[in-house]
C-alpha cells in the first residue's frame, strides 16, 4: 500500500512537470513557426496527449477486451469537452480563433458521424473503417499544414528577422526534444497514477465499477487535463482549446483507427442494456455529439467561449456519470 502511494504522487509530480515542459516546448514551437496556438495544440500537442489512449486501445483490441477499446474513445471525448475542456471554460472564458478551429471541427464531426453510423447499422467496425480513419488522421495533418502555409502562417522568413537562422535551428531542436520528454513524462506519470490509483482504490474497498468510472476513464484523459490546466495557468487558453478538440478528433480516427485495423473482430459495439436499449446507442454517442456542438458551434459563430458552456457542459457530465449507476 505504501509502495503504491509512493508511486501514485511520483506519477502526479511526473504529469505536473510533463505538462510544464509540453506547453513549453509545443508554444516555443509555435512561436517560431508562426503558427496560430489553436493549430498546434490541434495537432502536436493533441498527439502527444492522446498516447494513453493509443495504448489503451490497441492492447485491449489485441486482447480481445471490444468493450475497453468501444468505450475508451467515446469515452474520452466525452471527459475531454464535458470535463476537463468545461473546467477551462468555466475558469476562464476566452476568445477563438474560427479559421483555425473549422478544420478539426468538421474532421471530427464527418468522422463522428461515419462511427456512428457504422455502430447503429452494423454493430461492429471492419478493417476496412479502421484504414480510413487512419488515411483520415494522415488528411487532417496534410490539410492543416497545408492551411497554416496557404495562410502564411507559416513563414520561415518573418521569423529569420527575430533571430539568427542558426540560433532559431537551436531554439527548435531544443524545444523538440522538451516537447518529446513532456510527452514522455505525461505518459508514465498519467499510468502510474491510473495504477497504482486503481490499486489504492482496490484496498479501500472502492467498487469496481466505480474504479472503471473514475481511474480508468479518466485516466488516459489526464494528459489533457494537465495540459489544460498548464495552459491556462501560462495564459496559453488556445492552445488548450485546440489540443482538446485535436484530442477528440485523434480518439475517433487515430486510437479508434489504429484499434480496428490491428483488431476488427475486437471492436464491436457493447451489449450493455438501459431499459432494454442498447447504453451505447442511446445514450454515449447522442451525449457525445451533443457536448462537442455546445462546445463547438459558440466559438465558430460568435469567435468566443462564454461561461455558460463550461456550465452546461459540467452538469451533462455530472448526469453522465449518474446515469452509469442506473440499471
Amino acid at each position: 500500500m505504501l509502495v503504491a502511494i509512493l508511486l501514485f504522487i511520483l506519477g502526479l509530480i511526473l504529469l505536473i512537470k510533463g505538462g510544464d515542459w509540453f506547453v513549453d516546448g509545443s508554444t516555443k514551437i509555435a512561436e517560431i513557426f508562426k503558427i496560430p496556438e489553436i493549430l498546434i495544440g490541434a495537432t502536436i500537442v493533441s498527439i502527444g496527449t492522446t498516447l494513453p489512449e493509443v495504448m489503451v486501445s490497441a492492447s485491449a483490441a489485441l486482447s480481445g477486451h471490444a468493450e475497453i477499446s468501444y468505450g475508451n474513445a467515446i469515452g474520452s471525448v466525452i471527459c475531454n469537452t464535458a470535463l476537463i475542456a468545461a473546467i477551462t471554460i468555466a475558469i476562464r472564458p476566452t476568445a477563438a480563433d474560427r479559421k483555425s478551429l473549422l478544420l478539426p471541427a468538421i474532421f471530427f464531426f464527418v468522422s463522428a458521424a461515419i462511427y456512428a453510423a457504422v455502430a447503429y447499422f452494423f454493430g461492429k467496425f471492419y478493417k476496412i473503417i479502421g484504414i480510413i480513419f487512419l488515411l483520415g488522421f494522415c488528411a487532417y495533418l496534410f490539410l492543416s499544414v497545408k492551411s497554416a502555409k496557404k495562410s502564411q502562417l507559416l513563414s520561415p522568413e518573418n521569423a529569420e528577422e527575430e533571430m539568427p537562422a542558426s540560433e532559431r535551428k537551436r531554439t527548435l531542436i531544443k524545444n523538440v526534444v522538451l516537447l518529446i520528454i513532456g510527452a514522455a513524462l505525461i505518459t508514465v506519470g498519467a499510468n502510474l497514477l491510473v495504477d497504482n490509483g486503481t490499486i489504492i482504490a482496490e484496498k479501500a474497498g472502492v467498487p469496481e465499477s466505480v474504479i472503471a468510472l473514475t481511474f480508468i476513464a479518466l485516466g488516459t484523459s489526464l494528459p489533457e487535463l494537465i495540459t489544460a490546466i498548464t495552459s491556462l495557468v501560462k495564459g496559453h487558453s488556445a492552445l488548450s482549446l485546440g489540443n482538446l478538440i485535436g484530442a477528440n478528433l485523434f480518439n475517433i480516427i487515430f486510437v479508434s483507427g489504429w484499434a480496428i485495423t490491428l483488431s476488427p473482430t475486437a471492436f464491436a459495439v457493447p451489449s450493455q442494456t438501459f431499459y432494454g436499449f442498447n447504453r451505447s446507442l442511446i445514450i454515449d454517442i447522442p451525449v457525445m455529439f451533443t457536448v462537442m456542438l455546445i462546445l463547438v458551434v459558440p466559438p465558430l459563430v460568435k469567435g468566443k467561449l462564454y461561461r455558460w458552456q463550461g456550465v452546461t457542459l459540467l452538469a451533462i457530465y455530472a448526469a453522465f456519470c449518474a446515469l452509469q449507476f442506473i440499471a
